[in-house]
């Protein structure tokens, strides 16, 4: 095989593409543009887009809500404009992924799991949330970022990319430091220490300073295991 056809396997394997849909485009300026995320764009490896839903609608109002049938508080999302822009930004092998209380609670298996999706489409929650014909018909999954309430799904979305767009090769450099990490085996990630070994009589662990590697991967499991029983126990019953 050459090395052009070997880069051109690579690039079709790894890049992935991200389309966010949003009524507050503005909120993903920020942390989208900086650290890691910046880096896999200007790279090359992630293709990311915001597009706002407003876009979508064919009013003079760009309406995206109304009240829910049957009455109580709050507005839902309309299905129309979601419809057309998930019809529109949809391809072949795209996952749609509302962003929505309701959803699987994200973690690190599931980042994992998205990274072998070609395209992503995260539709934002707004208000009291979607129509449900949207969840029934539209998306292919919905996730969650925890039991608390939101004011809408950008937060939410800008995590999932975060936690997704650093597993994908070579956006890390060391594709090592992704598979170490907190969660990466299902514990949290064990004591890191660098210089000076002793800081104010504060001593680093004598095994780290051994040079066996054996032993010091051996102290690194325990010392996770013990630091995810002591402090997420939870964890270690699943």
């Amino acid at each position: 095989m050459t090395a052009w056809h070997e880069s051109t396997l690579t690039e079709r394997r790894y890049k992935m593409k991200i389309d966010v849909l949003t009524l507050f485009p503005a909120m993903f300026a920020g942390p989208l543009d900086e650290s890691i995320v910046k880096r896999a764009r200007e790279t090359g490896l992630l293709d990311l887009k915001v597009h706002n839903l407003r876009d979508y609608t064919h009013d003079r109002h760009k309406t995206v809500d109304d009240k829910p049938f049957g009455g109580g508080p709050g507005m839902l999302l309309k299905p129309e404009p979601i419809f057309e822009a998930v019809d529109s930004l949809a391809r072949e092998k795209t996952r749609v992924i509302l962003l929505t209380p309701g959803g699987r609670t994200f973690d690190q298996a599931i980042a994992r799991e998205l990274t072998q999706y070609e395209h992503l489409l995260l539709v934002c929650g707004s208000y009291e949330g979607f129509d449900e014909r949207v969840r029934e018909h539209l998306a292919d999954d919905g996730l969650s970022i925890g039991d608390y309430v939101l004011t809408n799904g950008a937060l939410p979305a800008m995590v999932v990319i975060d936690a997704v767009t650093r597993l994908l090769p070579g956006v890390l450099g060391d594709d090592e430091s992704a598979r170490d990490e907190s969660f990466s085996h299902g514990w949290l990630e064990y004591p890191h220490y660098t210089r000076p070994a002793d800081f104010r009589g504060m001593k680093v662990p004598e095994v780290l300073l051994s040079g066996n590697h054996a032993e010091i991967a051996k102290w690194r499991v325990e010392q996770a295991k013990k630091r995810t029983k002591e402090r997420r126990p939870d964890l270690l019953n699943e």
